[in-house]
């Protein structure tokens, strides 16, 4: 076998099982979108099926073949035979029983967790829970084999990051996070938007908002679900969004937010497209797109100037008068309990909690049954607030239910990068505020685009970001933003 016959044969069973997993990710989709009630069982066991056979194919003994033998013809191929080696590495450690009653338990498990949230008891959901964690215990010992079972789980979702960086990151940025949010509190609030906006309008204004960002419809559409979501790449990238009456902002930058995340995904290189360079390259890269979408963008002077007078077109006037004022009731500051309604003060503080209360789950640290207790102590320490109920609290997110261990600080970490990025951008890129006043995000957008998305997966996570930049990503270009923008904003 030739170099050039092994790579042509990497690459076509590759293109299959990027397919399967296409295939399996719609599922997912239609599970929390658009499946009846009733099909949740069944659901689980053609996921587990679709899981039988990708776990198949990441395993064939032919990849080591292949791997051992194929030349790379270019950097793009070079990272190809990378990232492939990486998951055949992992993938050949995790029985493939294992790996279908993994798909099987956390496809059922989102409908208990929904249906738990739905009535406020934890109790309906723990077993499942704790079934969850156990297999994904399971996993990490598979893939740790004697190393840190957290560390195992976390390289599913940023490769190469570890705990222990991670926490000594949280530990920096603790100080000065805490220290404004006690300064911007003490100071007086601005006026909050209230009042009752229709579900039609919120909708046909998403829809502005997305398409003011650059989304793609004709590769894309917006869907309800009860926590917000993008999925897919190539040429049909989804996202969804939720919507409260009382709360438009809700709707508007969850959709933002999930427009970030798919944007990356259409604005991959097509070359790179059924290989494990279509994708986005570590979910710290991937939010470090939805965050700076739905943040630096999105909560801007600028673009809420834009979004103020598209809000009065679409519901007449509202309670607080002026771009000012609107701008101010956007990034109002105050201590809630939902994560994905967080300000950006707050909001790593919400990461950093659930980030210590995961790692001692899989640890053997914390059990299920302490785990509403722990959450809700812990909840009134970091934000001076006792939780009232469990859908503030502990099953608000879908996280765990689906086994995501490991997931949530990818998202710190995103805003980190995205805190880098926006830094780079505004040196670079001239007349974004009064570009976003017209609700032009072009300049921002194809910035990103030609920086970091249209590389998908080709450079490592940090690598990416560091090219993108110019510099070594650190927290500090964030934690400068943010100080620089609320101090401004309640004038401190």
């Amino acid at each position: 076998m030739t170099n050039n016959t092994a790579f042509a044969e990497l690459m076509a069973h590759q293109r299959q099982t990027e397919a399967l997993g296409k295939i399996a990710e719609r599922l997912g989709w239609d599970q929390e979108t658009m499946m009846p009630e009733a099909a949740a069982e069944q659901r689980g066991e053609e996921l587990a099926a679709i899981e039988g056979v990708l776990h198949a194919r990441r395993t064939d003994p032919r990849l080591a073949d292949w791997l051992d033998a194929a030349q790379a013809p270019d950097a793009a191929g070079a990272a190809i035979l990378r990232e492939l080696a990486r998951s055949y590495a992992r993938s050949v450690k995790i029985p493939a029983d294992l790996a279908q009653e993994l798909a099987r338990v956390t496809s059922v498990a989102q409908g208990v967790w929904a249906k738990a949230r739905a009535a406020d008891r934890v109790a309906d959901f723990a077993p499942t829970l704790a079934r969850v964690i156990d297999l994904r215990r399971q996993e990490a010992a598979c893939l740790a084999q004697g190393g840190d079972l957290y560390d195992a789980l976390l390289d599913d979702y940023e490769p190469e990051a570890t705990a222990q960086s991670i926490g000594a990151m949280f530990d920096r940025m603790r100080p000065r996070l805490v220290a404004l949010r006690e300064a911007v509190l003490g100071a007086d609030t601005p006026k909050a938007l209230q009042g009752s906006f229709a579900k039609d309008g919120q909708l046909a204004l998403a829809r502005e908002a997305a398409t003011a960002f650059g989304y793609d419809w004709s590769r894309g559409r917006l869907d309800l679900a009860v926590h917000p979501f993008s999925s897919g790449g190539g040429n049909d990238s989804r996202i969804t969004t939720r919507v409260v009456e009382a709360d438009p902002f809700n709707c508007l930058y969850s959709t933002i937010h999930e427009v970030g995340h798919s944007s990356y995904e259409l604005n991959i290189d097509p070359a790179y497209g059924m290989t494990p360079l279509g994708h986005g390259v570590s979910m710290g890269v991937h939010e470090s797109q939805s965050r700076i979408y739905e943040n630096q963008i999105g909560r801007s002077a600028g673009f809420t100037d834009w979004l103020y007078h598209r809000m009065v077109a679409q519901f007449g006037p509202l309670n607080v008068e002026g771009p000012e004022a609107f701008y101010a009731a956007v990034n109002q500051v105050r201590a809630g309990y939902i994560r994905t309604e967080a300000d950006e003060v707050h909001y790593n503080l919400h990461i950093m909690m659930r980030f210590d209360l995961e790692r001692a789950l899989i640890a053997g640290d914390l059990g299920v049954a302490d785990l509403e207790a722990a959450w809700n102590d812990r909840f009134l320490a970091d934000f001076g607030v006792a939780v009232d109920r469990p859908s503030h609290g502990v099953l608000q997110d879908v996280h765990w239910s689906v086994g995501l261990f490991g997931y949530f600080p990818t998202y710190t970490l995103g805003n980190v990068y995205a805190g880098c990025l926006h830094q780079a951008m505004r040196a670079q890129v001239a007349g974004l505020d009064a570009a976003f006043a017209r609700g032009d995000t072009s300049g921002a957008v194809g910035w990103l685009k030609e920086r970091v998305q249209q590389h998908g997966g080709l450079r490592k996570p940090r690598d990416t970001i560091e090219m993108a930049c110019g510099f070594a990503p650190t927290e500090a270009p964030l934690l400068d933003y943010l100080e620089a923008k609320f101090k401004a904003l309640y004038r401190l």
